[in-house]
Protein backbone atom coordinates (compact mmCIF):
# COMPACT_ATOMS: atom_id res chain seq x y z
CA UNK A 1 0.00 0.00 0.00
CA UNK A 2 3.01 2.32 0.37
CA UNK A 3 6.18 2.81 -1.64
CA UNK A 4 9.29 0.84 -0.71
CA UNK A 5 11.12 3.95 0.58
CA UNK A 6 8.12 4.86 2.78
CA UNK A 7 7.86 1.49 4.57
CA UNK A 8 10.05 2.73 7.43
CA UNK A 9 7.49 5.46 8.12
CA UNK A 10 4.71 2.89 8.78
CA UNK A 11 5.17 1.27 12.20
CA UNK A 12 1.64 -0.14 12.60
CA UNK A 13 -0.83 -1.57 10.04
CA UNK A 14 -4.21 -3.25 10.71
CA UNK A 15 -6.90 -4.71 8.46
CA UNK A 16 -10.46 -4.48 9.76
CA UNK A 17 -12.14 -7.51 8.21
CA UNK A 18 -15.66 -6.72 9.43
CA UNK A 19 -15.77 -3.43 7.48
CA UNK A 20 -16.24 -3.48 3.72
CA UNK A 21 -15.77 -0.07 2.17
CA UNK A 22 -16.24 -1.36 -1.41
CA UNK A 23 -17.41 -4.90 -2.31
CA UNK A 24 -14.54 -7.39 -1.91
CA UNK A 25 -12.32 -4.76 -0.27
CA UNK A 26 -11.44 -4.51 3.42
CA UNK A 27 -10.65 -1.40 5.42
CA UNK A 28 -6.93 -0.85 6.02
CA UNK A 29 -5.76 1.37 8.88
CA UNK A 30 -2.15 2.43 9.42
CA UNK A 31 -0.04 4.79 11.50
CA UNK A 32 2.48 6.91 9.60
CA UNK A 33 5.30 9.10 10.89
CA UNK A 34 6.28 12.27 9.05
CA UNK A 35 8.98 14.80 9.82
CA UNK A 36 8.19 18.46 9.44
CA UNK A 37 10.27 19.83 6.59
CA UNK A 38 11.94 23.19 6.65
CA UNK A 39 11.39 25.77 3.98
CA UNK A 40 13.96 25.27 1.22
CA UNK A 41 13.99 28.88 0.09
CA UNK A 42 17.15 30.71 1.02
CA UNK A 43 17.06 34.39 1.75
CA UNK A 44 18.76 36.41 -0.97
CA UNK A 45 22.06 38.07 -0.05
CA UNK A 46 23.20 40.76 -2.47
CA UNK A 47 26.78 40.42 -3.74
CA UNK A 48 29.23 42.83 -5.33
CA UNK A 49 29.63 42.79 -9.14
CA UNK A 50 33.35 41.99 -8.88
CA UNK A 51 33.45 40.77 -12.50
CA UNK A 52 33.22 44.42 -13.54
CA UNK A 53 36.80 44.86 -12.28
CA UNK A 54 37.97 42.97 -15.38
CA UNK A 55 37.21 46.09 -17.40
CA UNK A 56 40.30 48.24 -17.67
CA UNK A 57 38.55 51.56 -16.93
CA UNK A 58 36.75 50.23 -13.85
CA UNK A 59 39.91 48.54 -12.56
CA UNK A 60 41.96 51.73 -12.81
CA UNK A 61 39.28 53.75 -11.04
CA UNK A 62 39.12 51.12 -8.27
CA UNK A 63 42.91 51.12 -7.80
CA UNK A 64 43.02 54.91 -7.64
CA UNK A 65 40.25 55.21 -5.02
CA UNK A 66 41.60 52.34 -2.87
CA UNK A 67 45.08 53.86 -3.01
CA UNK A 68 43.75 57.26 -1.84
CA UNK A 69 41.75 55.69 1.01
CA UNK A 70 44.74 53.61 2.15
CA UNK A 71 46.92 56.73 2.30
CA UNK A 72 44.28 58.58 4.35
CA UNK A 73 43.72 55.70 6.80
CA UNK A 74 45.36 55.71 10.22
CA UNK A 75 47.34 52.48 10.54
CA UNK A 76 49.47 53.07 13.65
CA UNK A 77 48.62 51.27 16.87
CA UNK A 78 46.52 48.58 15.23
CA UNK A 79 47.02 44.83 15.49
CA UNK A 80 47.26 42.58 12.47
CA UNK A 81 43.58 41.57 12.59
CA UNK A 82 42.41 45.18 13.00
CA UNK A 83 44.69 46.20 10.15
CA UNK A 84 43.21 43.50 7.91
CA UNK A 85 39.60 44.39 8.85
CA UNK A 86 40.21 48.04 8.02
CA UNK A 87 41.80 47.14 4.67
CA UNK A 88 38.95 44.73 3.89
CA UNK A 89 36.41 47.45 4.71
CA UNK A 90 38.14 49.91 2.39
CA UNK A 91 38.24 47.43 -0.51
CA UNK A 92 34.65 46.21 -0.08
CA UNK A 93 33.20 49.70 0.30
CA UNK A 94 35.02 50.90 -2.82
CA UNK A 95 33.94 47.84 -4.83
CA UNK A 96 30.32 48.41 -3.82
CA UNK A 97 30.48 52.06 -4.89
CA UNK A 98 32.21 51.42 -8.24
CA UNK A 99 30.88 48.03 -9.35
CA UNK A 100 27.44 47.95 -7.74
CA UNK A 101 25.47 45.17 -6.03
CA UNK A 102 23.19 42.43 -7.33
CA UNK A 103 19.53 43.42 -7.12
CA UNK A 104 17.69 40.15 -6.69
CA UNK A 105 17.93 36.37 -6.78
CA UNK A 106 18.75 34.49 -9.96
CA UNK A 107 15.66 34.21 -12.16
CA UNK A 108 16.71 31.05 -13.98
CA UNK A 109 17.43 27.60 -12.64
CA UNK A 110 21.13 27.02 -12.06
CA UNK A 111 22.08 23.51 -13.08
CA UNK A 112 25.83 23.92 -13.00
CA UNK A 113 26.73 23.30 -16.61
CA UNK A 114 23.76 23.40 -18.93
CA UNK A 115 24.45 22.34 -22.49
CA UNK A 116 28.16 21.77 -21.93
CA UNK A 117 27.45 19.07 -19.34
CA UNK A 118 24.83 17.33 -21.44
CA UNK A 119 27.11 17.39 -24.52
CA UNK A 120 29.88 15.72 -22.50
CA UNK A 121 27.46 13.08 -21.25
CA UNK A 122 26.20 12.44 -24.77
CA UNK A 123 29.77 12.01 -25.99
CA UNK A 124 30.48 9.42 -23.30
CA UNK A 125 27.36 7.43 -24.18
CA UNK A 126 28.13 7.20 -27.89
Amino acid sequence: MVRQEDKAKVPNVKVISSEECVPKHKLLVMDMWFKATKSWHRKFKPTVHVWKLKEEKTCEEYRCIVGNKVEEAKWKGLGVNDHWQQMKGIMMETAQDICGMTRGPCRHKENGGGMRTSQKQLGKRR
